[in-house]
C-alpha cells in the first residue's frame, strides 16, 4: 500500500478530505493543538478504523470535534450552563468537555461510557474541513496509541504510514500539545487532563473552582500513566541529577538531553543536547518535535531537566511525566 499522500489544504484537497470521510475512510489533519486521525464520528464502522490504525484499545474514547456551539445539542444530552461558559471563553480553542452523551452517539466513541469529549477547533484547516464536511469528526493524535503525538504532516506519515488517504498539512502546530480537557458530567466541574489553558482561566471563566477529586473519573484521552511516549527510555529528573549521570555515566551510555540550559563543559560532546526555551509555551510547542528527533537517533536514553513546578507548567509537566512512565 503507497503511503498516504499530504497535500496542501486547497479548497479542492479540503473538498477531497471530506469526500473521504464521507466514504467512511480516515483523513489526517492539522489541529492548533496536535494533528488529528479523523473519520465521521456518526459512524460505528469509520471511527472503527480509527481504533485498528492507531492500536488503540477499544474502551479508550476518542474525542468529537465539531464547527460552531450548536452542534452541542446533536452530541450531548445535557448541556449545562459551564459548558455555554467554557465555550464563549474558549471556544475555537484548545479545550475539550465532557458531557453526558446524546442518544446519538455511537458506542465507540465513548470507550463504553455515559459521557462524550467534545471541543472546537481554532486551526483554521481544521475548521475548513469540519464546515466542508458538515457533521463532527472524531479526531485523536494522529499517532500509534500511546506514542508522541505528531506536530506536522511529515510525524504523521512517518507514525501511521499509509493509513490515512490523505493527509492535509496545515504547518506545524501552533500549540504543540493536546487541549486541556473540562469534565462537565458530574455534580462537580473537573480538570481531567492539563493544557495550555491555565486552571486560573478556566475557573474565572466558569465562575467556579475545578474539584481536585478526579476518582471515578470518565476515562479521557491521554489519562494513563504511561503515554507520549517516544520507543527510547524517557527519565525526568533534576538539574543535579542530570548532571550527575552526564558525569558517571556518558562513558556506558549514549544519551540525549532536554534542558531549559546550554549544555554544560562536564558534558561530552557526544550528548545529544537539545536546550528548550523556558516559557512553557514555547517549550511546549517544541516538545514533542525534539523527542521525536533525539527517539529517531536509537540513543540508550533521553533525560530531561524537570521543569519548574509552578501553574503555567502543568501541561509539560504532565506529558513529561506520562513519557517517562508515570
Amino acid at each position: 500500500m503507497p503511503p498516504s499522500l499530504i497535500v496542501e489544504p486547497t479548497d479542492a484537497n479540503i473538498d477531497n478530505a471530506a469526500g473521504i470521510l464521507r466514504r467512511g475512510d480516515l483523513v489526517a489533519f492539522s489541529t492548533e493543538t496536535v494533528y488529528g486521525l479523523g473519520a465521521d464520528a456518526r459512524s460505528a464502522a469509520a471511527v472503527g478504523r480509527i481504533f485498528a490504525a492507531k492500536g488503540r484499545p477499544a474502551n479508550h474514547p476518542v474525542i468529537v470535534h465539531i464547527s460552531d456551539v450548536s452542534e452541542l445539542m446533536y452530541w450531548a444530552a445535557e448541556i449545562p450552563d459551564g459548558a455555554i461558559k467554557l465555550a464563549k471563553a474558549f471556544w475555537p480553542g484548545p479545550l475539550t468537555i465532557i458531557l453526558k452523551r446524546g442518544p446519538n452517539v455511537v458506542d465507540e466513541l465513548t470507550g463504553g461510557q455515559s459521557t462524550i469529549g467534545l471541543r472546537i477547533p481554532a486551526d483554521p484547516v481544521a475548521l475548513k474541513l469540519l464546515r466542508r464536511f458538515g457533521s463532527g469528526i472524531a479526531a485523536p493524535s494522529a499517532n500509534r496509541f500511546g506514542q508522541v503525538s505528531p506536530t506536522t504532516a511529515a510525524h504523521v506519515a512517518q507514525g501511521l504510514g499509509a493509513c490515512a488517504g490523505l493527509i492535509l498539512d496545515g504547518g506545524p502546530c501552533a500549540i504543540g500539545i493536546e487541549s486541556s480537557i473540562v469534565d462537565l458530567s458530574g455534580a462537580l466541574p473537573r480538570l481531567l487532563r492539563p493544557g495550555m489553558l491555565s486552571r486560573v482561566d478556566i475557573e474565572a471563566a466558569l465562575g467556579a473552582t475545578l474539584d481536585c477529586d478526579n476518582s471515578n473519573a470518565p476515562r479521557v484521552s491521554g489519562s494513563l500513566e504511561s503515554h507520549y511516549a517516544p520507543h527510547t527510555p524517557v527519565r525526568w529528573l533534576s538539574a543535579d541529577a542530570v548532571s550527575n549521570a552526564l558525569t558517571h555515566q556518558v562513558d556506558r551510555l549514549s544519551m540525549g538531553v532536554i534542558a531549559m540550559r546550554h549544555q554544560p563543559p562536564e558534558a561530552a560532546s557526544a550528548i545529544q543536547w537539545r536546550n528548550l526555551s523556558a516559557d512553557p509555551g514555547a517549550y511546549a510547542h517544541a516538545l514533542y518535535a525534539q523527542l521525536r528527533e533525539l527517539d529517531a537517533l536509537n540513543l540508550a536514553l533521553i533525560l530531561i531537566e524537570i521543569p519548574p513546578d509552578e501553574p503555567e507548567w502543568e501541561a509539560v509537566r504532565d506529558r513529561l511525566r506520562r513519557a517517562a512512565g508515570g
